[in-house]
């Protein structure tokens, strides 16, 4: 697939860099020319310096030959004049980063496909939806839904309570014959392992399973996990995921948002009905004592800061916090935020890769999910009719080494992936793969 990325920064690069792998060609028009040099330095990929709304920048990208234009700006006025005169000069589809919830809504996407926008990602949206899935499953680091719900991916750090401690896969599996969840990968020692049977559970490993909804107690029960009711939050920034977030929970919870912007207090009190504004700096540690810090069950931090994010969560859980999650933005500091003992946080590099990454597969993909952490993805393909996945049972297919099969959703039911079950068209499939596997298992599909 030729693939046209227009970015300014960091996202850019994160997608152009994920996507390099698949056998795509993939060009990259960023108006920073240092930083192009630096990446052209380092990669095989086409960059061209300039301004991805300049006709003539986009037709030296070759717009006319792309299959697939990705306008990931920071400014969401470019990205809509890049795909709107990209489509007209012949990209066959685009898609692009905005920030405006106004243009989701169904009647406002018809105005936007009808401008030659084939589909927008907001990622403050996303993680919004995200924080707010994290504080109803507090027991997983990193929840995501396939399917509404039928199928969920769970995140579990495997500590000194876990029962599953010191067993093989096959000794859980023996002890508990009716499991509705399946152990997909485990992360240990930066290493990510598709387990096996005789594959053994260690103390501090990172569990990533695929569970249906009856199976959620059994595998909390397992991992040595408890729900904590989520009553009290405070949120750090008045942002548009601050503000999103609180505005989703604000009913259901006691909201405390702390912004240090006094003209951004006066805005968010005309749009929170039942949050407590605070203008105020966050990293003021008293003002925290003041404010009830150690009555928190969860403290949010999504500023613009991303040092702050994460050094006032490593100060909430000092205070006692059950649940604390930062925005990251530097996906090299995820792991060392997840080496000093905050486990769940949100990108939203990784949550527009998430969205984008569906659209560059041949097979149909319904749905994905960009890993925290870790180099790898979970997706939902759709079973074509005539697929090789639907010409034998799961335990004769060749499934390519790096994947693994998770579950299956029929119609209104879902299924944990055993050997003897038989996929068929018109199913939705999960599977983890690594990214040397993605190529090889889309094949299975279409």
């Amino acid at each position: 697939m030729n693939i046209l990325i227009a970015g300014d920064g960091e996202v850019g690069f994160h997608l152009a860099k994920m996507l390099s792998g698949e056998n795509h060609n993939i060009t990259v028009v960023d108006p920073h020319e240092e930083l192009l040099k630096m990446i052209g330095s380092h990669t095989d990929l086409m960059t061209i310096a300039g301004d991805s709304t300049s006709i003539s920048i986009l037709e030296q990208a070759n717009v006319r030959n792309t299959d697939l234009l990705i306008a990931v700006v920071h400014d969401e006025k470019i990205n809509i004049t890049t795909c709107v005169i990209g489509k007209k000069l012949g990209a066959r589809r685009t898609i692009a980063r905005i920030t405006n919830t106004e243009y989701l809504t169904i009647e406002n996407r018809e105005i936007m496909r009808s401008l030659g926008i084939d589909a927008m990602v907001c990622p403050e949206r996303i993680a919004s939806r995200e924080i707010i899935k994290l504080l109803s499953q507090t027991a997983a680091t990193e929840v995501f839904d396939f399917s509404e719900g039928k199928l969920s991916l769970f995140l579990i750090k495997l500590d000194e309570k876990a029962l599953v401690i010191n067993k093989t896969l096959n000794q859980v599996a023996h002890e508990n014959p009716k499991l509705n969840f399946r152990a997909v990968a485990i992360h240990r020692h930066n290493k990510t392992i598709i387990p096996k049977g005789d594959d053994v559970f260690k103390l501090h490993d990172l569990a990533y399973v695929i569970t249906k909804p009856e199976g959620m107690d059994e595998l909390l029960r397992l991992g040595g996990k408890e729900r904590v009711e989520i009553r009290n939050v405070m949120i750090v920034g008045g942002g548009r995921i601050g503000s999103k977030a609180a505005r989703r929970m604000e009913r259901d919870m006691n909201v405390k948002l702390i912004e240090i912007d006094r003209e951004r207090c006066l805005e968010l009190t005309e749009q929170l009905e039942h949050t407590l504004i605070i203008n105020a700096d966050a990293r003021d540690v008293d003002l925290l004592e003041d404010e009830g810090i150690k009555n928190m069950d969860a403290f949010i931090a999504v500023t613009n800061d991303y040092e702050t994010n994460i050094l006032t969560c490593l100060l909430a859980a000092r205070f006692g916090v059950k649940r604390v999650i930062p925005l990251v933005e530097n996906i090299d500091y995820i792991g060392i935020s997840q080496s000093i003992g905050i486990e769940t946080i949100i990108n939203k590099k990784l949550i527009t890769a998430s969205y984008i990454v569906r659209f560059t597969m041949e097979a149909e993909v319904s749905s994905s999910k960009c890993l925290s952490g870790v180099d790898a993805e979970v997706l939902e393909f759709v079973v074509k009719p005539g697929a090789l996945i639907t010409k034998t049972p799961i335990r004769n297919v060749d499934i390519p080494k790096g994947s693994i099969i998770g579950g299956i959703v029929r119609g209104m039911q879902s299924f944990i992936a055993i050997g003897d079950f038989q996929i068929q068209e018109g199913d939705k499939v999960v599977v983890f793969a690594l990214p040397n596997a993605i190529g090889k298992v889309q094949a299975l599909f279409h």
